[in-house]
């Protein structure tokens, strides 16, 4: 693309344009991108944190970005995918870059890469450390699209580095066992800086290369824990300070507490740069909001979206719907990628089901609604008790018609999915 081309070009074209770049959607390593960031100059002042692991980081990444901001601090959020605007993505001060910045990063970018290929993940990096370094912030975080170690957002030195958890997804690119996976995501810590685990059980691949490179690891459940008191939680952090009766954050799951808690330990391993009170933590948590995280997004029948697209994410979305039962039935649309473990979904999910409603998605990754019926019907699902739809938005549509005001109805698996069924 020329400069005499590059000018006028709207967000949408330019996302067109990044998103045809590259042969594939997934080219993992650094030297590509790297090359392009030493030609931009991008550098930060300011404490950096990458957030790792299978899932939790979206919630991750707006916990840190409420608490830093009811602090008064200037913040830089990245996290990907986007539901509706590619905007979502790139978050400064709380509120999406607009279109004009961020084409003006695009074109930055561009005028520097040569001849280099990068993936619609590299250039979209580039383009959020290019806004939020010239942005002069006062603390910046990245979520990490896939992996760890020859992600993107590796190029950069985490001061905190966060791997909320560790379980079996994109076998393809980072092997089949938990061991192989926590390898490749133990590659954000660095040597000498907080390295943070938010379970209790991390593998011994993850503990021996944080070891192996002396980064000062904390782990939930051993160096830190939250505990649960009924609507309230205490946190206990690695240097034994304590904190009672905080409120839960405000999204749904116990699985939050772990989040909020590996949240706490980051900003207090950051608190002589950046220091927070007490009475921001209370008031901050409270608010925190993520779409498509088991959000209520309708009512009589309630309906409810989510975006869990594995079976840790799956078991979490069934521990949710276990500890709030319904009167009546509960509907499942459901759309995936094809190369995520349907199965392993679906089992965990069957019982908590009475009907599902199938969909196509608009993407050639997709797994057909043909594909996720032979899945349910394997599974041991009648027939009867599935709906083959060729949309996301006609699937709750379906599901709607047949649902009383007891019911419930749950969206979930790509982001795709509540794509279709939430409004722009």
């Amino acid at each position: 693309m020329t400069a005499g081309q590059q000018a006028g070009r709207s967000l949408a074209e330019w996302v067109d344009y990044i998103e045809a770049m590259h042969p594939q959607n997934i080219a993992l390593g650094l030297d590509r991108i790297g090359v392009v960031k030493e030609r931009l100059a991008i550098a930060f002042d300011c404490p950096v944190v990458i957030v790792g692991g299978t899932n939790g980081k979206g919630s991750t990444c707006m916990m840190l970005e409420t608490i830093w901001r009811t602090s008064g601090y200037r913040v830089g959020q990245y996290t990907s995918p986007h539901i509706h605007r590619f905007n979502e993505r790139i978050r400064m001060d709380g509120q999406m870059v607009a279109d004009e910045e961020l084409i003006r990063a695009f074109e930055a970018v561009e005028a520097v890469r040569g001849g280099v290929p990068l993936t619609f993940f590299e250039f979209t990096t580039l383009v959020a450390m290019k806004i939020f370094a010239d942005a002069r912030l006062d603390v910046v975080f990245f979520e990490v699209g896939l992996g760890g170690r020859f992600d993107a957002v590796n190029l950069l030195d985490a001061d905190v580095a966060i791997v909320t958890n560790v379980a079996i997804d994109h076998v393809a690119f980072l092997g089949g066992t938990r061991e192989k996976i926590g390898f490749e995501k133990a590659g954000i810590y660095r040597q000498g800086r907080t390295a943070l685990y938010g379970e209790p059980d991390p593998p011994q691949s993850l503990l021996d290369h944080a070891a192996a490179i002396g980064a000062d690891l904390k782990r939930y459940g051993q160096d830190y824990a939250g505990e649960m008191d009924g609507g309230i939680w205490h946190y206990r952090g690695p240097d034994g300070t304590t904190l009672w009766e905080l409120p839960r954050p405000a999204l749904y799951g116990d699985c939050q507490i772990a989040n909020a808690a590996t949240v706490l330990t980051a900003i207090h391993a950051l608190r002589n740069r950046l220091p927070v009170y007490v009475e921001a933590i209370f008031e901050a948590l409270p608010q925190v909001h993520l779409p498509g995280r088991f959000e209520v997004v309708g009512h009589d029948p309630l309906v409810i979206v989510d975006v869990a697209h594995n079976p840790h994410a799956a078991q979490a979305l069934a521990d949710n719907l276990g500890a709030s039962p319904c009167k009546g039935r509960t509907l499942a649309v459901y759309g995936a990628m094809a190369d995520k473990d349907i199965n392993g979904v679906v089992s965990i999910l069957k019982d908590q089901v009475d009907d599902w409603y199938v969909t196509d998605l608009p993407l050639p990754r997709a797994a057909s609604a043909q594909a996720l019926l032979a899945e349910l019907l394997a599974a041991g699902v009648s027939r009867e008790r599935i709906t083959v739809c060729g949309d996301a938005e006609k699937a709750l549509m379906d599901a709607r018609k047949n649902a009383s005001n007891d019911d419930r109805i749950i969206a979930f698996g790509s982001f795709w999915v509540v794509t279709g069924v939430t409004p722009a």
